[in-house]
């Protein structure tokens, strides 16, 4: 069943909830929803040990686009606002560009008890070709054109997604599904900043003071294990690469880590709501 709750700009965001336990927040990556996406099995795999919450990030799903102007700050006030709806205070699980998301809400929410963050997309060496310093304009001018498809293309491409991949992605029911949040792209390619350009990240840039998980897989490719250990380093966070494991992870290998490391967070913190 769809819930609502209300951000700090009047946005109704969709969310569900399922299971008992400990609140768990699950922030989805790019053009990810409830209904197209890892969050709603992963969801059903997690909620013997938690009350898990998914939601439709702006302009998606059942979210509309929002009250105001996106911005970071909009997108974190709609976290905060389905932590509010979990109680108050929740674990946090973010996806690729979710997991950057997270990282900004853990940084100035309170609500957030214990974080876990799986393949943040920086590029911080030369492992992997640079993202466009000017992607987000691309995108945009695209937008404003209506070329939505090759919006969805340039993100692809740009991902490492092969020509022929692409091509028969095209072919796919999947293709019609994405369409309709591709104006969303410009938004997660924003959360990213310039941490796309081969450099280590930025000590200062966010100040996560809880119990955090970096996690990658091990097929994933190298740069996305470098970003991830480099996420541990400047978060002082755990790191584990998570054997066979590609950036689709599969929900039966990623749960039991979360169960183990939001545990251990409860243990040493004492219970939340």
């Amino acid at each position: 069943m769809t819930r609502f709750a209300t951000s700090a700009d009047g946005t109704e965001i969709a969310y569900s909830t399922t299971g008992s336990g400990p609140a768990l927040v699950l922030v989805d990556g790019a053009m990810c929803h409830r209904m197209f996406g890892p969050s709603t099995e992963l969801a059903s795999v997690l909620d013997k040990d938690f009350t898990v919450h998914t939601y439709d990030r702006r302009g998606r799903g059942e979210t509309g686009d929002g009250a105001s102007p996106w911005s970071v700050e909009r997108e974190v006030e709609d976290v905060d606002a389905v932590i509010k709806a979990a109680g108050g205070s929740a674990f946090v699980f973010g996806v690729s560009s979710g997991a950057v998301l997270a990282m900004e809400a853990a940084s100035r929410l309170a609500g957030i008890s214990a974080l876990a963050l799986y393949e943040a997309p920086f590029v911080v060496d030369g492992t992997y070709r640079p993202r466009p310093a000017d992607i987000v304009q691309q995108m945009n001018a695209m937008l404003a054109r209506g070329d939505r498809s090759g919006m969805i293309s340039t993100f692809m491409k740009m991902v490492g997604v092969p020509a022929f991949g692409l091509a028969i992605m095209k072919l796919t029911p999947v293709w019609k599904k994405l369409k309709p949040v591709a104006h969303t792209l410009p938004w997660d390619l924003a959360i990213l900043g310039d941490d796309g350009r081969g450099e280590k990240l930025p000590a200062g840039r966010w100040a996560v003071k809880v119990p955090t998980l970096a996690m990658d897989g091990g097929k994933s490719p190298e740069y996305l294990r470098n970003a991830m250990r480099n996420v541990a380093e400047v978060l002082g966070a755990d790191h584990k690469t998570l054997p066979g494991q590609t950036h689709m992870y599969k929900s039966s290998v990623v749960a039991p880590e979360l169960v183990e490391f939001f545990s251990r967070a409860q243990r040493t913190a004492g219970p939340i709501a």
